[in-house]
């Protein structure tokens, strides 16, 4: 027996398909999008219709993945919001939230995109934590510690005590040996001389054979947690991270950075690659607002106006002040 009986406006409607029976309170509300309580177990809780058609802003996949160095990747696992109305960009969640709006909301591009463009532009970013990015990412520990350094993301991440860390390390090209930066104490400079370039790679083999050491310990009794410790930084570990948007462009402002150390610059802009084309209004706006900008300091903006130098006698702001100079054309 198949039987359904609906009315709507609050009456309460009884369903009857194959000897099984529900009830179902089904209203419309006032905007004319359709609720109902049907399968919740629950009369308090209203599920609300869709009164759009919903996309998959990953296309139905389980996982974006781009590889890194010859064992590193980010991947992207998830994304909220993960469905979007046709037409539509996961944009449109930082335009619902900024306008404290329900549904699609506005169904002009145009305005949304002017919008998100007045927040990036004057720092309103609250909006932006409306959206969050899920990755699993596989990166050497070194550069996991550089990472970890932006503490506004949850993460887990691989245990060397619960298991055996893989016997996975990372080696750079010889290009990507270089030297230490004369002027940026934290960073590298030009490629070192191949001699030495190929010694530290000599030193590098050196450190990867402790691995076979470190598993036949382990498989003699000694504690895994203490075992790890014989492991260079080298060795490569995994983690998922879960982050806000806005905190996400924070950490690619400065992680692709052509002063970030190169290694993460390529995890940096490997995840960009991955949310830009879920948030391309947002993505464009960062461009423009923020990754390809420039901050001037109230001394420099003084210079531009006389034309006289910078007023500091410090050798390093100087120098900044010299670097942004050429940037600008202005000499």
């Amino acid at each position: 027996m198949s039987k359904s009986t609906l009315t709507l406006a609050g009456a309460r409607a009884t369903c009857e398909t194959d000897g099984m029976s529900s009830d179902t309170d089904t209203q419309v509300t006032g905007d004319g999008t359709t609720t109902t309580n049907q399968g919740t177990g629950d009369d308090r809780i209203q599920r609300v219709a869709p009164d759009v058609a919903f996309k998959d802003v990953m296309n139905g996949d389980s996982r974006w993945e781009i590889p890194i160095h010859e064992h590193g990747f980010v991947a992207l696992v998830d994304s909220m919001p993960r469905l979007v109305p046709e037409g539509q960009t996961a944009d449109s969640a930082i335009v619902q939230a900024a306008r404290v709006s329900y549904g699609a909301g506005t169904k002009k591009v145009n305005e949304d995109r002017g919008l998100i463009r007045y927040l990036l532009r004057h720092r309103h970013t609250t909006p932006l934590e409306m959206i969050e990015f899920k990755f699993h990412i596989a990166m050497p520990i070194f550069v996991a510690r550089q990472w970890i350094r932006h503490r506004t993301a949850n993460v887990n991440e691989y245990s060397a005590r619960y298991s055996i860390m893989p016997d996975r390390f990372y080696r750079p090209s010889i290009d990507n040996v270089r030297k230490q930066s004369t002027s940026n104490r934290q960073g590298g400079d030009e490629p070192m001389d191949v001699g030495t370039a190929e010694e530290f790679l000599k030193l590098l083999e050196d450190s990867e054979a402790l691995y076979s050491r470190y598993h036949d310990l382990t498989e003699k009794g000694v504690a895994r947690e203490i075992a790890r410790a014989a492991l260079p930084v080298s060795v490569f570990t995994e983690w998922y991270w879960k982050c806000d948007l806005h905190n996400i462009l924070h950490f690619l402002s400065l992680r692709m950075d052509k002063h970030a150390q190169i290694e993460i610059r390529d995890y940096a802009t490997a995840m960009y690659d991955l949310i830009k084309g879920i948030v391309p209004i947002t993505c464009e706006a960062f461009e423009d607002y923020r990754l390809n900008a420039m901050h001037l300091t109230s001394l420099e903006i003084e210079a531009i106006r006389s034309g006289t130098p910078l007023d500091t006698t410090n050798k390093r702001e100087i120098a900044e002040w010299e670097a942004k100079r050429a940037d600008l054309g202005l000499g």
